[in-house]
């Protein structure tokens, strides 16, 4: 079992890592005395952890709530069903939300809990790589509107995240790999060094053997910790976390967040904004190269597909949240392991890092 603390002064709290913890959840998660639990799964992780995590509680009254699985879920519409049970239980502010599920599950109880009563205690279980790896750390919680994603939604940190890596052998390899995304994607911001591990390490990651894994999240966890007690709330540093992320955004906006995983459109996206900092001659050429090969090897995709439009894709974009006077807030590399924010990226070069990332 390994321990990465988040400071935070009064919100710090603890991500604890091992294998087989859902089941003794009690000895990593704390519960007010003689308070209550509702746990929110979906349709797909419930039947298999549910109950374990369930019964790790004995001495505490719990709820539960299941909710459909899939991106295209995360919605106001499924926000409320949250604060409906809450009500329906005549849930008081000593109650603890517990999220156990992916990034989606997360967000919504999340959010949900940082609404309710204005605010209570949640605790995350995530289940997927994604969620393990970024989704569960750092407070982001919201929902997505229809003409653009999260644009709705809160800083509320957890008071603890539980993540037991045995929910990682039955997770599907596409959600797997959706979740790698992120892991390179840290790694190429802010950390040469595990971009080299990552790249010397693929086939063990791929095989998903335990202790490759429990490094491969602790170190993905220790980074984003870092960022986020520098920057909480993402008026600086923390927007390095994004890349990719425009334009990602966009193109789940653009095939109505079915036809990617989150971790697949983020893919891309670092792609495309390789290629545009390849372009401005920001970084030496070759890098866009040696990030595709990486992501591939995760079973990734990589090309923006050829029937995205950039007029499309620049439009969609202006709606994202790191737009900011007019100008886009794109993540940048000058090399790898060195991400930057960058505010002077006109439509003319973006557009043709678009066209550069589509297939030839």
């Amino acid at each position: 079992m390994q321990t990465i603390r988040v400071e935070l002064a009064e919100r710090s709290y603890t991500v604890t890592v091992g294998s087989g913890m859902l089941g003794a959840a009690n000895a990593a998660i704390t519960l007010p005395a003689g308070g209550a639990a509702l746990i929110v799964s979906n349709e797909t992780v419930a039947p298999l952890y549910l109950q374990a995590l369930k019964d790790s509680f004995a001495n505490t009254q719990v709820d539960t709530l299941i909710l459909p699985d899939g991106e295209q879920f995360k919605t106001l519409e499924y926000w409320s069903r949250i604060i409906d049970k809450l009500v329906d239980i005549r849930a008081t502010r000593d109650i603890t939300l517990v999220t156990l599920g992916g990034g989606v599950i997360g967000d919504l109880g999340g959010f949900a809990a940082a609404c309710y009563m204005r605010g209570i205690r949640f605790i995350q279980v995530p289940t997927s790589l994604l969620a393990q790896v970024d989704a569960s750390v750092g407070g982001k919680t919201g929902f997505n509107h229809t003409q653009g994603k999260n644009l709705v939604g809160a800083f509320h940190q957890p008071v603890s995240v539980l993540i037991d890596i045995e929910t990682l052998k039955t997770l599907p390899e596409r959600d797997f790999s959706a979740g790698m995304a992120e892991v390179v994607k840290i790694a190429a911001v802010r950390d040469a060094e595990f971009l080299n591990w990552l790249e010397s390490n693929n086939k063990a990651i791929n095989a998903r053997e335990p202790e490759v894994l429990i490094s491969l999240i602790r170190r993905s966890i220790v980074n984003k910790a870092e960022v986020v007690a520098r920057d909480e709330r993402e008026s600086g540093v923390r927007a390095l976390l994004n890349f990719g992320h425009s334009f990602a955004h966009a193109l789940e906006s653009l095939t109505g967040y079915t036809k990617y995983l989150h971790g697949e459109a983020v893919a891309i996206g670092m792609l495309v904004a390789t290629r545009l900092s390849e372009q401005r001659n920001l970084c030496a050429p070759g890098l866009s190269d040696r990030l595709g090969k990486l992501l591939r090897s995760f079973g990734l995709p990589v090309d923006m597909p050829d029937d995205a439009l950039p007029d499309e894709i620049l439009e969609l974009m202006k709606l994202d949240k790191k737009v900011i006077a007019g100008s886009y807030r794109l993540i940048l590399l000058n090399a790898a392991g060195q991400g930057f924010i960058d505010s002077n990226s006109n439509n003319k070069q973006i557009a043709a890092a678009i066209v550069a990332s589509q297939p030839r």
